[in-house]
């Protein structure tokens, strides 16, 4: 096992259920930007969040990105993912740009077609529809699309020939343009096809704890499988920089009697299976709870975290700050070293 870049991936639930450290829209939003902070404290690498629409869970990206990125000055942010479904790629190119300036350029933006949502074709209410002969998925690429077009920061639009405020020449582009940002940004992939389109157009690759059970292999070797198919088609399109690669994993060292009460149970510690839409069969990836010893003698067999570069470890954000750090630097303390990522 090579080095790794490790962060946490939250999803920012919140509840109000007197169980929940985190009750309100205020305590999910203030709560992930500390926890971005005591990440970047505790030598981790990435502060990933997740964007659902229709939910008490983080959603619109930008402001929490931008305000991690102006309380914190090393750690990569970003997002796993944003569905493309929802997406102005013009409006969102100006707010990454901008989002990206105040972090000094540390963005990482996963980006993908959706997944199954709270509401029944959500995107219609942010006044999206497929073109004729379009699905949904085919607008969130074609969305995609446009989005990388914008960020390679070239003129498109025809100035005004009296603006209020004098032009540069030529045709003119979105601003802020942020240089780099193309390179950063992620594909989250639920299928081997998919994850070769997004190496043709020059994407990262995120794969998450669910995939479309293409083979009936193990969830592990089946990602492993995508993320090689993935680095030929990068090869074949013949960019000139490496490609990154991510996997999110639910992983728990129990360390102390917390950790045994909460987590000690063990009893998601095999695949499932299941549909998220009528006719797609899906594979979840197993979790992993165990004493740091058994954990890295399990995780070293784990053959797509070996193919990743990154690891992004989902926290249960709802148990508070405090514990959720707890939880990443157990895993960057007790495990990593083990397993040649320290």
């Amino acid at each position: 096992m090579a080095m790794k870049k490790i962060g946490f991936l939250s999803f920012g639930h919140w509840t109000p259920s007197s169980q929940s450290q985190v009750r309100s829209a205020s305590d999910a939003l203030l709560q992930s930007i500390d926890l971005a902070v005591a990440a970047e404290q505790l030598g981790a690498d990435g502060a990933y969040f997740r964007v659902h629409h229709f939910a008490r869970q983080l959603a619109s990206p930008f402001p929490l990105l931008a305000a991690v990125g102006a309380r914190t000055s090393r750690i990569e942010i970003g997002t796993a993912v944003i569905d493309m479904r929802y997406e102005n790629p013009l409006y969102m190119a100006e707010d990454a740009g901008a989002a990206d300036i105040i972090a000094g350029g540390r963005l990482q933006l996963g980006i993908s077609r959706g997944s199954p949502e709270q509401v029944i074709d959500g995107w219609r209410y942010f006044g999206y529809a497929p073109r004729e002969g379009q699905s949904e998925a085919d607008m969130a690429r074609h969305h995609a699309e446009v989005f990388l077009d914008t960020l390679r920061g070239e003129g498109f639009a025809q100035p005004n020939p009296r603006p209020m405020f004098p032009n540069p020449p030529g045709l003119l582009r979105l601003e802020p343009h942020s240089e780099g940002l193309r390179e950063r940004i992620w594909w989250g992939a639920a299928t081997n096809a998919t994850s070769e389109w997004a190496a043709k157009l020059g994407m990262n690759l995120q794969s998450s704890t669910l995939k479309f059970d293409e083979t009936g292999k193990p969830f592990h070797v089946q990602q492993a499988e995508q993320i090689r198919a993935y680095r030929e088609a990068w090869k074949a399109a013949g960019h000139s920089h490496e490609p990154r690669v991510s996997v999110s994993r639910s992983i728990f060292a129990l360390v102390d009697d917390r950790d045994r009460a909460y987590f000690g149970r063990g009893n998601e510690s095999r695949d499932q299976i299941g549909f998220i839409e009528e006719n797609t069969r899906a594979i979840f990836g197993r979790s992993y709870a165990a004493e740091p010893d058994v954990l890295i003698r399990e995780l070293a067999q784990d053959e797509a975290i070996a193919e990743a570069d990154t690891l992004l470890l989902t926290v249960p954000n709802q148990l508070g700050v405090d514990y959720n750090a707890h939880v990443i630097e157990a895993i960057l303390t007790h495990v990593a070293p083990g397993l040649g990522w320290r």
